[in-house]
């Protein structure tokens, strides 16, 4: 428990706006938390004894659409996104099997929006989660996407299909849109072989995407599915298993290290002045304790957008950035907030400030008062407030640093103001005179910073969240 304790935190409210302070829900938006990469039965196996290969339903995940829904309602979401991948004519199996039980579990299970989509095992690199904006065409428009550009449609294998060019033909077909998908690379470590050794994902190719369609290709996972795969079916360790299924290089905090590396490769992307944005997701096939590797959609990682309740509104939230992150339930809501004279921006948004204008940041977040779905009540131990420069594109693609990075307070106990189930924090930064990013993390661990996670590791003992960024540019 928090104990009370005195401190300087601010409410704030901008004239001229509608803005009703930090931590208030206004015009109808709220946190709202989800998943965007969840398998159904339509991933299949392949029965390669016939040619083509015929599609085994069940064969790699094995729950209906409905059943991921009415899970993930029970955890807690409010949208999902169906993302199941396959090989030979997959296209056929989502058109003809999945959207028809996709629009059948929209009736069954109306409180959680449900979007249509894909795991594109994407060309020259590895997965990806494309989500399909909501439309009379969704179902067509998925349909074409994955016939034209997923390396593993066709059949004999095409080897001409798998390479940067046709990825980057893929977004620039996604951008020319009138709606656009949104892509967001899935696990982008996991085939990695060591820090700064790359494997199907590699920083380079990160930032080409971006830098074809920035309104589609929008960010990547921060925190992989699989975590409960140090978890036998009984609920005890297994020694032998990665969180995330992260080998070669382990993910840290239950974090892929392109994010959670202090001055790595996401700051490095922020350091340019990108919408860069991470997410965290289930990445869900079989529950553990029916011997998979996976937790229900919600029960461990969650997305939480500031969107109101619909497609519209919660696409346009991912895109904007408008996310923060958590593991275990750890809190349920995060609002933070730049000051400056010409008013406020929040998560996800930039303030234009002057030179030498001191800045005031509010954070205030929820940290509930309930138990997780390991029947624990988590407690923030601490939380980061991370400021790294703006210094503009970097002269290699393949940068996956920035030394600017660091964290410029450390806010413990004494340093907060509890009331109810909320924390207060706030901190000035006098005379800035360079344009910055900030962002916020936090922790129920004693770590200074995430450690690589062992081997067997109980993934409900290490949570973390993270905000996504605000852009300060000085003018």
């Amino acid at each position: 428990m928090w104990s009370l304790v005195s401190c300087c935190c601010v409410v704030i409210v901008c004239q001229g706006c509608k803005f009703e302070g930090i931590g208030q829900f206004r015009n109808g938006a709220q946190w709202l938390a989800g998943d965007h990469h969840i398998h159904s039965r339509f991933s299949v196996g392949w029965n390669r004894e016939v040619d083509p290969p015929s599609p085994i339903i069940g064969g790699d995940a094995i729950y209906p659409i409905a059943m991921n829904a009415l899970m993930a309602r029970h955890m807690g979401l409010s949208w999902i996104v169906a993302t199941d991948h396959g090989g030979p004519n997959h296209s056929k199996v989502n058109l003809e099997r999945a959207y028809p039980e996709l629009v059948l579990s929209r009736k069954l299970v109306p409180e959680v929006i449900q979007f249509f989509g894909l795991e594109l095992n994407s060309p020259g690199a590895d997965h990806s989660s494309l989500i399909i904006p909501n439309s009379n065409d969704e179902a067509k428009l998925l349909y074409r996407i994955e016939g034209a550009f997923d390396k593993n449609e066709v059949f004999p294998v095409d080897k001409t299909r798998d390479n940067q060019a046709r990825m980057i033909e893929a977004l620039r077909f996604m951008k020319s849109l009138s709606q656009k998908p949104v892509v967001i690379a899935n696990h982008p470590s996991r085939s990695s072989v060591s820090i700064g050794v790359y494997g199907a994902i590699d920083p380079g190719e990160l930032r080409q995407w971006n830098d074809t369609a920035p309104e589609v290709a929008i960010g990547m996972a921060g925190a992989p599915g699989h975590q409960a795969i140090t978890l036998n079916s009984d609920g005890t360790l297994n020694p032998k298993k990665h969180r995330g299924a992260y080998a070669g290089v382990p993910t840290m905090g239950g974090f892929d290290p392109m994010t959670a590396r202090l001055g790595g490769f996401w700051d490095s992307m922020l350091g340019e002045g990108r919408r860069w944005w991470i997410t965290a997701n289930s990445d869900s096939h079989i529950h553990y304790t029916e011997g998979g590797s996976d937790f229900w959609p919600g029960e461990y990682s969650k997305t939480y957008v500031y969107a109101k309740k619909s497609n519209e509104a919660i696409l346009a939230g991912i895109r904007a950035g408008r996310i923060f992150v958590t593991t275990g339930d750890l809190i349920s809501e995060l609002f933070v907030s730049v000051r400056a004279r010409s008013g406020i921006a929040e998560i996800g948004g930039s303030i234009q400030i002057k030179p030498m204008e001191s800045i005031e940041v509010t954070i205030k977040l929820k940290d509930p008062e309930l138990k997780n779905w390991n029947n624990h009540n988590p407690v923030v131990s601490r939380v980061d407030l991370i400021i790294g420069e703006i210094t503009g594109p970097v002269v290699d693609p393949t940068q996956d640093f920035n030394p600017t990075t660091r964290v410029v307070k450390r806010f413990r106990r004494e340093d907060c103001l509890l009331q109810g189930d909320y924390l207060e924090m706030n901190y000035v930064i006098k005379e800035n005179n360079k344009s910055q990013y900030l962002r916020v993390r936090g922790t129920n661990t004693m770590e200074m910073e995430p450690k690589p996670d062992p081997k067997g590791e109980n993934p409900w003992e290490d949570l973390w969240f993270y905000s996504n960024p605000i852009f300060l540019r000085v003018r």
